[in-house]
Formats: structure tokens, C-alpha cells, sequence
């Protein structure tokens, strides 16, 4: 089947990691064509997915007109926000998406959300980046879409950017957050397109349903140990408190404290999200296996050298 034969599937944020995912693995399916919206269609990463056979237009979540011109004759759309990016202004710009979705009657508008944590936790717990998405999915429940809502664990790539092991006074390696000694569900950002391609080709099995994309769910310290052998250097696991992690200071840092709060007080057992992603993507990879195919990315930040200690 020729692309032209092909329905159409509009990808938002394909030039980064999540819509990047979604973009690569509907191309390796080949059951549709891929539209891409950005607002850079000259960045080295836009022209990577025209080369790939991507039909990369220019378009913004603040421009209707943009939106509407590259929603025309498309079958699918995947939605995601990005609150880093815009902060609080992720809501217009996701409520501007679901408006034009609306108006042009996509069939099938798959959206990436999280949960509530303002809602789940009376108050006591708020995480923008979570409450936001959280409420752009009920926006569009709320104007009954023809859509599926993913919510994406914890990203294993964190581990190379957010809270990579870092090298402590004792020489040891170490990773610490407020988790606790509670089981963290994670997801390797490039295997989610592979869970949103499945439900693509099956429209009518998930329109309305919540699907959890899930690769693994472990206790931090395991998460440590599969560190320390795959990369041949020592890393341990150390539970910061809340509080205490919530007072260092950085942009972000009480947001991220509630963040792990709601994840060890709030979230489910997961391993049952895990078979349900793996059923859909049978190649979905375990945090070990993800390390493995990584592991040269951890070499720099593997290598001694002082910095500020986790130790709580």
C-alpha cells in the first residue's frame, strides 16, 4: 500500500522524545501514513523524519489556523503537551489542540495524559506537570472525543539526565530520590510508540479506555543493583525524605518531591500494567534490558569526580 492509500495520523511533538517514539514506530508498521507538527521543520530532527518518510509541517499549539491545516484529511491524531516547555500555558495550548481535533472530527485522537494528584490527595500533594494533563483529559471526556488516553510511567531515561548516578565521598555511586522503599514503575520513552501504534490499529478496542504504559516496576534499590552490574561500578539507592528534598532549592524541587510522594502513597501495583503494554507491544523492554542497550551513554557519568552528595 502507497502512502496515499494510507489514512493519515498527525503526530504532535515529533521531534521529541514521546511523539518521537510515536512517529518512528507507526513508520515501522507501516499501516499509516505519519504527519508531523513542528515548529521547526528545518531542525535536524525534522529533517531526519522527512528522510524517513515523514510528512513534516509547520505548525503551533497557539496557532488554530496552523492546526486546522495540518489536521486536514487525517484519520488519527497523537497529542502531547509539553508543561517544562510552556508551564502553565501547557493547558491553552492543549485545550487549543482538543478544540481543533473537535471541530475537524478526527476519528481517532489518542492523547497523553497523567493522573490527577491536586484531586487524589484532597489538596496535600500538587504536580503541575500531572494536573494539567490530568484535566485536558477530562476536557476532552467532557466534549466526548473519539479518544484513548495514555499515561506514561516514570521515563528510564531520567536516569541519564534528572537523577543520574552520582559519585559520593566513599567512591560508591549513588541514585537518590523520595520513593522510599516503595516500587517505582518506569518506561523507556522510545517504547511507547510502540504501545500508541497497537492502539491505532485497534480503534474501537480503546475508545474512552485510560491505558498505563508500563516497561517495569521495581523497588528503588533493585533499580540500583541492575546499575551495578550492568555497568561494573558500585551504585546504591539512597530514600530521601520528602521534605528534605523538597528544600534543596532547585527549580521544580518541591513539585518533584510531591511527584515521588504520589508515587509511593498513590500508585497502584503495576505489574499488571505491565503485561497490558506488553501485550500490545511485545517488545517492550525491562529497565535492565533498556540499561544494556544504554550503557555507553552512562560512561561519562560514571567516571569519579566531585559533586554534591545524595546522602540524606
Amino acid at each position: 500500500m502507497s502512502n496515499a492509500e494510507k489514512k493519515i495520523i498527525l503526530v504532535i511533538g515529533a521531534t521529541g522524545a514521546q511523539g518521537g517514539s510515536v512517529a518512528r514506530h507507526l513508520l515501522v508498521r507501516n499501516q499509516f501514513a505519519v504527519r508531523a507538527l513542528t515548529r521547526h521543520p528545518d531542525s535536524q530532527s525534522a529533517r531526519q523524519l522527512r528522510r524517513a518518510g515523514v510528512d513534516v509541517v509547520y505548525g503551533d499549539l497557539d496557532d488554530w489556523d496552523t492546526l486546522r491545516a495540518a489536521l486536514a484529511g487525517c484519520y488519527g491524531c497523537y497529542g502531547v503537551t509539553n508543561y517544562y516547555e510552556h508551564f502553565r500555558h501547557e493547558y491553552d495550548q492543549g485545550k487549543n489542540l482538543i478544540d481543533t481535533v473537535a471541530a475537524a472530527g478526527v476519528p481517532h485522537f489518542v492523547f497523553s495524559a497523567l493522573p490527577h494528584v491536586k484531586q487524589a490527595t484532597g489538596g496535600e500533594l500538587a504536580v503541575p506537570h500531572f494536573d494539567i494533563k490530568a484535566r485536558l483529559e477530562d476536557e476532552a471526556r467532557a466534549r466526548a472525543l473519539p479518544a484513548t488516553y495514555v499515561h506514561p510511567a516514570f521515563y528510564f531515561d531520567n536516569f541519564l539526565t534528572y537523577f543520574p548516578p552520582r559519585a559520593q565521598a566513599d567512591g560508591r555511586l549513588a541514585i537518590g530520590f523520595p520513593q522510599g522503599d516503595t516500587p517505582l514503575a518506569g518506561v523507556a520513552s522510545e517504547d511507547i510508540g510502540g504501545v500508541v501504534a497497537a492502539i491505532f490499529e485497534r480503534r474501537e478496542a480503546f475508545l474512552g479506555a485510560a491505558v498505563d504504559i508500563v516497561g517495569d516496576y521495581r523497588r528503588p534499590q533493585a533499580y540500583a543493583e541492575i546499575m551495578s552490574r550492568v555497568l561494573g561500578a558500585q551504585v546504591v539507592y539512597n530514600a530521601i525524605p520528602r521534605d528534605v528534598f523538597a528544600s534543596f532549592g532547585f527549580p521544580g524541587a518541591e513539585e518533584t518531591a510531591d511527584m515521588f510522594e504520589f508515587y509511593r502513597t498513590r500508585v497502584p501495583d503495576q505489574r499488571v500494567a505491565i503485561e497490558r503494554s506488553r501485550a500490545l507491544y511485545p517488545d517492550m523492554q525491562s529497565f535492565e534490558a533498556w540499561l544494556v542497550r544504554h550503557a555507553e551513554q552512562f560512561v561519562s557519568l560514571i567516571q569519579p569526580r566531585a559533586t554534591e552528595s545524595l546522602d540524606a
